[in-house]
């Protein structure tokens, strides 16, 4: 005879529902890789407007050059095509951070959502939704100004920088006739009044700053790009990456998600804790208090919880407790279970 099989079959149950309306597992993914595509089609469109801004900055050094060496143009030409330039690096760092915006978000779901599929446990983990989620209701940068000027002028713009000072100090050196002593230079640099060696003093002065701006912003790895070391520097082991997870994210977003404590001060606390519990998978700590005006007494739970669940935690207590109040307090770190591990550095 047969044996009966009671194991329930979860293959059709709906991710979420709301209103009546059910988005089971293939819809869910349907969904996903839509938001992938518009999120690296966002990407393409910010690496193109990158691309842009470098090729003004190339085209302008090249025509300034070709038409520096002629005997009635002036070096201060070329110091204003160096202006230039570092307008365009400005505009191009402040792009370069958007870039890095929408490319965080693609790693994010090429890590943890499509190679967490490939291997065990074969599912994207909770972790990993709570950073997306974050990062599209509430985008912010993820990397600082300064990183992002150091990693332009790393990539391209030290190069043109070179190039530009290169040309400057050729332009002096033979115009209007070849130098035979440095005397020579800082009468060939002066301009409009101003003496030779305060403009070169200058021009120095701005390469040394360069320089520093380049280097010294060498340590700054919040950039999300493909091969962008993360964590550390050696080959890259697979296995032990993903068995060392536990369950969390395997991309760490360089921002910490926004993380709250909650106080709830309700007459009904063991409802409301229990619908936390079941609903949320939070835990709630219940504190006795008592009103000052009323001097009743009043349950105030205590739960920790991160930006993206607090919509879901007021519409729970708006349900069960209409009456309570709920006070959100922004907090430094927590740690534990469902949030950072104590171990975590």
């Amino acid at each position: 005879m047969k044996e009966e099989n009671n194991t329930p079959d979860h293959s059709h149950e709906p991710v979420w529902t709301y209103r009546g309306y059910e988005l089971h597992a293939g819809e869910f993914n349907t969904a996903m890789v839509h938001l992938f595509r518009a999120e690296v089609n966002r990407t393409n469109v910010w690496r193109q407007r990158l691309d842009a801004t470098t090729n003004w900055a190339v085209i302008s050094t090249g025509a300034v050059i070709s038409l520096a060496f002629t005997q009635s143009i002036s070096h201060i030409v070329v110091l204003m095509n160096l202006l230039l330039v570092t307008v365009f690096l400005i505009i191009e760092a402040r792009r370069y951070r958007y870039y890095e915006l929408w490319s965080s978000r693609v790693r994010m779901m090429e890590t943890d959502f499509f190679a967490a599929m490939l291997v065990p446990p074969f599912k994207p983990s909770s972790d990993w939704a709570e950073g997306m989620a974050e990062s599209l209701l509430h985008p912010v940068f993820p990397i600082s100004e300064l990183e992002a000027l150091g990693r332009r002028l790393r990539r391209n713009y030290l190069w043109i920088y070179l190039i530009v000072g290169t040309a400057w100090l050729a332009k002096l050196s033979l115009f209007p006739k070849p130098i035979h002593s440095v005397a020579e230079i800082f009468q060939n640099a002066g301009a409009g009044g101003l003496n030779g060696q305060l403009i070169i003093l200058i021009v120095s002065i701005f390469y040394v700053l360069m320089f520093l701006l380049t280097f010294l912003t060498v340590g700054l790895r919040r950039a999300s790009g493909e091969v962008h070391v993360r964590y550390g520097f050696g080959e890259f082991d697979l296995e032990k990456s993903f068995s060392k997870s536990k369950g969390r994210a395997w991309f760490k977003n360089p921002r910490r998600r926004q993380q709250l404590l909650t106080l709830i001060i309700t007459g009904k606390p063991d409802e409301v804790s229990e619908r936390i519990m079941e609903d949320m998978h939070r835990g709630a700590t219940e504190i006795s208090g008592r009103g000052a005006f009323t001097h009743e007494k009043r349950a105030v739970l205590m739960v920790a919880l991160t930006i993206t669940e607090v919509p879901q935690l007021k519409a729970l207590v708006a349900d069960v407790a209409p009456q309570a109040f709920v006070v959100v307090i922004p907090a430094k770190s927590v740690f534990g279970s469902g949030f950072m591990p104590l171990e975590d550095e």
